[in-house]
């Protein structure tokens, strides 16, 4: 099977992008599995750390083997990694991807721990990508009724930053701040900023990540798909869905848990597939 690294290159000759969703149990991980497969693309499995927590690091990652042995597609992040301690757990448990998040820090102080796990990773796991993040979009998959303080145009990363901070850390994958914002935002989504990321990507050299897509029109993502991006994250939309879902099992009479879970991968199933067209141009 082609490796993460060879899906994403070929997704950027095709200008399409490779849809990242976060899961916390196996219901999440059906959701997300039938529908790609149902569409015959690749697809990500995100966790974050407190997703991480739940499910469990090694159990996490035999679950998504178990799909990849079946010839599927699928691969692994260790989504928003917070310390280098948790980021090389994930490199020793032979994640396909890490992300080590020092957005919140200071420049320098975010550089030097990226640039750390980088280190590890090319010494551990020669094959699995690190990715770095610059520029405040808020943190949490919440749905929100304002968007978060520090997020704004005036602090979106700028082309000078992002060239910067790839070169020094040797990141094999970018996420930028370009109106982009975790969570779901009842207000109104921020924009995004097309022309930044147009920006950014005729900079860096290495493909672009958009998170906090939850909640953005398909226009917007479609535009920044076109305008550089190669794998989309999509988080609270579908914690909303399942959350509807489990509902509708558990207002009936049901008792047995795969018949009245089965509401909620219903309706993670129909968030996916969408996305999964969206991000594949498939109509």
């Amino acid at each position: 099977m082609k490796t993460l690294k060879e899906y994403i290159e070929e997704a950027d000759k095709q200008g399409v992008a490779i849809g990242h969703f976060n899961i916390s149990d196996s219901e999440g991980l059906k959701a997300v599995v039938e529908s790609a497969t149902e569409l015959g693309v690749p697809v990500i499995i995100g966790v974050s750390e407190k997703e991480r927590s739940f499910l469990g690091v090694a159990e996490i990652r035999v679950l998504v083997q178990a799909e990849r042995d079946k010839g599927l597609p699928v691969f692994l992040n260790a989504d928003h990694t917070y310390s280098i301690e948790a980021s090389k757990e994930a490199v020793d448990n032979t994640f396909d991807a890490v992300i080590i998040d020092g957005a919140e820090k200071p420049f320098f102080e975010n550089v030097m721990m990226t640039m750390e796990v980088v280190k590890y990773a090319r010494e551990k796991a020669p094959e699995m990508l690190v990715e770095g993040e610059l520029g405040f979009i808020g943190s949490g998959s919440l749905v929100r009724d304002e968007i978060p303080d520090g997020v704004s145009e005036a602090t979106q990363t700028t082309p000078e930053d992002a060239k910067k901070f790839v070169e020094e850390t040797g990141v094999d994958l970018f996420a930028p701040s370009v109106g982009n914002v975790h969570g779901l935002v009842r207000s109104g989504e921020p924009k995004l900023n097309i022309e930044r990321i147009k920006e950014i990507n005729a900079v860096v050299g290495v493909p672009l990540v958009l998170h906090g897509a939850s909640g953005n029109t398909d226009e917007e993502v479609s535009a920044s798909i076109d305008a550089g991006i190669r794998i989309v994250h999509i988080n609270t939309e579908l914690r909303v869905a399942y959350k509807k879902g489990i509902e509708k099992g558990l207002s009936s009479d049901e008792v047995a848990p795969y018949k009245f879970m089965a509401e909620g991968v219903a309706e993670m199933k129909k968030i996916v597939t969408a996305k999964l067209k969206v991000f594949n141009k498939i109509k």
